[in-house]
């Protein structure tokens, strides 16, 4: 039986996920460890080519008009397969959270959220489940700013999930990408996905604009509408 270690990797746009997977898989490969990526991205992606560079198996989904989540859990029981036939022993899938409410993670399965320090003090309880259900929290960009900036950044992620494991990674250079190795050691193989639940629901959307309509005016709005209260 063909199996393969699964890893989700989520986070807002341009925080450096990209770098972050690069840069652990070179570490995998030093250990002679084969790896693959499934990159789940809205419009458009400029990601294949570093990952052709460097000679790693990529696959590349856009969801267009869909919601990214619905498309990641619409099609994650197939990337596994696709990460078997290839033979990898690690499948990483790269999803980019737009609307701070995606949650791609999946019970059982390594959730690590990536966020960029120089995204502001706050960002981290403003992400929501991207942050507050990861396993592993990697911090961005860290070289960029003072000590005393990342322990704040670093005290408000532990605010926002106390129970995650927290690591500066330097998409350049490659500094702690052996630590977030040390973390993956001891995921277990699987061979599907049927049947696991995801850790937090997916954005509820089902209106009549998911549905192309472009009218704006109550009478045009049907289906799962929320209204503001005004005072």
């Amino acid at each position: 039986m063909i199996l393969v270690k699964l890893i989700t990797l989520a986070g807002p746009p341009s925080v450096g996920k990209t770098s972050v997977i690069l840069r652990l898989i070179e570490v995998l490969h030093k250990e002679k460890q084969k790896a693959g990526v499934i990159k789940f991205d809205c419009l458009t992606t400029f990601d294949k080519e570093p990952y052709e560079k460097a000679n790693i198996p990529i696959q590349i989904g856009l969801s267009g008009k869909f919601c990214p989540d619905h498309f990641f859990i619409s099609n994650i029981e197939e990337a596994v397969a696709w990460g078997k036939s290839q033979n990898l022993d690690y499948l990483i899938t790269e999803s980019a959270g737009l609307c701070n409410r995606c949650s791609p993670y999946i019970q059982d399965v390594l959730a690590i959220g990536v966020i960029d320090c120089l995204s502001g003090i706050n960002t981290p309880r403003k992400i929501g489940p991207m942050v507050k259900f990861a396993d592993v929290i990697v911090i961005t960009k860290g070289d960029i700013i003072s000590q005393a900036e990342r322990e704040v950044f670093m005290y408000n992620v532990y605010q926002a999930n106390p129970k995650a494991q927290v690591i500066f990674i330097n998409g350049i250079t490659g500094q702690g990408a052996f630590m977030l190795k040390k973390y993956i050691n001891k995921i277990e193989d699987i061979d599907t996905l049927e049947g696991k639940k995801l850790r937090f629901t997916s954005p509820a959307a089902v209106c009549s604009y998911c549905t192309d309509e472009m009218r704006i005016g109550e009478k045009y709005q049907s289906g799962m509408t929320k209204k503001m209260e005004f005072n």
